[in-house]
């Protein structure tokens, strides 16, 4: 599944208010200030699955996370930096601003509108690598995530599994850890869907938070 549209979340959560980013003149989202509590920062970089195209700003999964974080008492500061209608290669670009800033964690869900767009497989991944490496260079202490997403099955079964089998050789081969497919359990179902039948709806939208919580929890608690 892959998605579009344009625009840029901001952080909001009902429980504690995540840093401001405000966006640069080249659309690039700002560096995350640090926050003054000493809380360690969770950075999500995405698409528009990420930004919560089609939610309240409150509603996007990451939002959702941080309010996981909050009941849990662990001492993180979520950040959507979900940017909609982003490929790969647009996150590239973005990624040595958004650095800039303090990221503990960081959570990388991109390559979605590579596959909608039916961009060679080879390419996608060669763009996503440099985003890890990049990563680890910038931040070489954070821990790092790597979300599963699948490609549009119009495109074939042989795209369909090369794309399919990208991401785990990706995390294998930057020591990121593997999340499972933001849209298990979503993906296809209507009624967890917005009508363009790609983007969670509400209901859909609780269960991708859960689906991430599965995996990030453990991590938070090291």
């Amino acid at each position: 599944m892959a998605c579009g549209g344009s625009g840029t979340s901001r952080d909001t959560t009902s429980t504690t208010k995540p840093a401001s980013l405000p966006e640069n003149p080249a659309g690039a989202v700002d560096p995350v200030p640090a926050t003054p509590d000493g809380r360690r920062t969770i950075l999500f970089l995405g698409t528009s699955l990420t930004a919560g195209l089609g939610l309240d700003p409150d509603s996007a999964y990451p939002q959702q996370v941080q309010r996981k974080i909050d009941a849990s008492g662990l001492p993180y500061q979520v950040v959507n930096a979900g940017v909609s209608g982003e490929t790969s290669a647009g996150l590239l670009r973005r990624l040595d601003w958004v650095l800039r800033g303090p990221a503990d964690v960081i959570v990388v869900e991109t390559g979605a509108n590579d596959g909608l767009r039916g961009l060679p497989v080879a390419a996608t991944r060669a763009t996503i690598g440099e985003v890890l490496t990049r990563i680890r260079t910038v931040r070489p202490d954070a821990a790092l995530l790597l979300v599963q997403m699948e490609a549009p099955p119009n495109l074939g079964q042989e795209y369909t599994a090369a794309f399919r089998a990208m991401f785990p050789e990706l995390a294998r081969e930057h020591g990121a850890t593997l999340l499972p497919f933001l849209l298990e359990g979503v993906a296809g179902n209507s009624r967890l869907n917005q009508n363009d039948g790609i983007h969670p709806n509400d209901a859909g939208e609780r269960i991708v938070a859960d689906n991430v919580w599965r995996t990030l929890q453990p991590l938070l608690r090291r």
